[in-house]
């Protein structure tokens, strides 16, 4: 079972508490972007074996959105962190390259 910590309440939630929010880190275009800018917004995701960075919310608990950094094959969680951050951690990154020597973040950003 997944579980994550909540970086608001501080509370170890697992999947049934949790909301699960697609793919984090997403680049949104504004007014004036053409259609195929946001298509891709809309439809096009990252679905990677291994590290992914997705958003979660803690629909019942204190229902705050947050970002979560774990590898979708081993369900192993690097960390959880508010969702107003543009780019991981660097404690989380660090987290991450600890355990997948040679992975970098701006391969997959």
């Amino acid at each position: 079972m997944l579980i994550l910590r909540c970086p608001y309440c501080g509370v170890d939630a697992d999947e049934t508490e949790l909301a699960p929010g697609g793919e984090a880190h997403l680049k949104r275009f504004g007014p004036g972007s053409g259609d195929d800018d946001f298509h891709d917004y809309l439809f096009t995701r990252e679905n990677p074996r291994g590290v992914h960075f997705e958003r979660w919310r803690h629909a019942h608990g204190c229902g705050k959105w947050f970002h979560a950094a774990r590898a979708t094959d081993t369900l192993q969680v690097f960390g959880t962190y508010p969702a107003q951050t543009s780019e991981p951690p660097k404690e989380v990154l660090a987290l991450i390259r600890a355990a997948r020597p040679g992975w970098s973040w701006r391969e997959f950003a």
